[in-house]
């Protein structure tokens, strides 16, 4: 664990222009192309310490927390093939900063369990944000700092443009994540396709059988490609590969990907908010965006391919030399940001 005069020294307004170069301060027409940034070796932290459980909507939640009660909010999300343990250097940063910082598994990860064995399995974009606002009321937060990346960027996204009472502000890697499945349908130029290879191999019988045997070297595979740079050791794959045992997990994954190419159903219910998400709804909450410049999923233009969608205060950092897990491979950068965002 850090504690305030460490993170004050990382963090900073004055060490932090030393070490982590010229960062765009938060304003409704900040840009930057991050070129300059350097980015601080990732700490060793390896657990959160007990986890919680709560009940919210339909789930039993797994979480973990830190730093004090009645500190304002931040609740870091994560992404597939993911967990928590993306955040376990961010967490006690922002705990040290007097964040209550809560970590949430999401639905089919970790000790998240679903109450009824009857529960239909979804895994479409607007449900798993709904989640998320039923462990905000669970927990009794009005509002809170939302920050991610894949699937937790997304969710993240959504949280912030349909329901922005709830969000405080906004840290968001590769930007705007929304999902439109009509545009889904068009093909991507063929590079960006290859990098999508296992979204296409869950479409198949074959896929879902290879995730459910395989989940763990799969997964590793991934990690591999979407981070070209990080040298993790077995030790940190493996501390996060636990969370794939869930007895949710692949239908989860397999249902999440299915659906955003619109080969598996979601749920009728729910068909309101996913028109208001197929319109592209603009995000007005401050935000930064994160991109990792080494992320195979990271579009070009240094964030102008989703500029237009924050109407807000704004800032959009390029971290160089960083991957797709980007709280993880660059902590305190991410922590940086959360700070840098809520303004406080």
């Amino acid at each position: 664990m850090i504690n305030r005069r460490a993170f004050g020294k990382i963090a900073g307004a004055g060490a932090a222009a030393a070490l982590l170069g010229n960062r765009p301060s938060l304003s409704s027409a900040a840009t930057s192309d991050g070129k300059n940034d350097v980015i601080l070796p990732a700490m060793k932290n390896t657990s959160f310490g007990p986890l919680k459980q709560i009940e919210a909507g339909v789930l039993n939640v797994g979480y973990a927390e830190a730093g004090p009660a009645a500190g304002p909010a931040v609740v870091l999300l994560h992404g597939w093939p993911y967990d928590i343990h993306s955040y376990v250097d961010v967490a006690p940063l922002l705990a040290a900063k007097g964040y209550r910082v809560i970590v949430p598994y999401l639905r089919g990860h970790g000790t998240t369990r679903f109450l009824s064995s009857k529960t239909f399995r979804n895994a479409q974009q607007s449900v798993i944000a709904l989640d998320v606002i039923a462990l905000l009321d669970a927990l009794r937060v009005e509002k809170a700092i939302l920050a991610g990346f894949d699937w937790g960027s997304r969710t993240a996204d959504i949280i912030a443009a349909l329901w922005p009472e709830r969000c405080t502000a906004l840290v968001s890697v590769t930007g705007y994540l929304i999902t439109n499945r009509e545009n889904n349908r068009r093909p991507l130029p063929p590079k960006a396709e290859w990098a999508w290879w296992y979204q296409y191999y869950f479409a198949t019988e074959r896929g879902r059988l290879g995730l459910e045997q395989n989940r763990h070297d799969l997964a590793k595979l991934v990690w591999t490609f979407n981070s070209p740079t990080w040298d993790f050791d077995d030790a940190t794959f493996d501390r996060t590969a636990a969370a794939f045992e869930n007895p949710d997990y692949v239908s989860i994954v397999i249902g999440n990907y299915r659906w955003r190419l619109s080969l598996a159903k979601g749920d009728p219910r729910y068909d309101r908010l996913e028109k208001r998400l197929a319109e592209g709804p603009v995000i007005a909450v401050p935000t930064i965006t994160l991109d990792g410049e080494s992320d195979p999923f990271t579009p070009p233009g240094d964030g102008a391919a989703y500029r237009s969608k924050f109407s807000g205060k704004y800032a959009h950092r390029t971290l160089r030399g960083i991957g797709h897990n980007v709280p993880q491979e660059a902590p305190q950068a991410f922590a940086e940001a959360v700070v840098d965002v809520d303004g406080r």
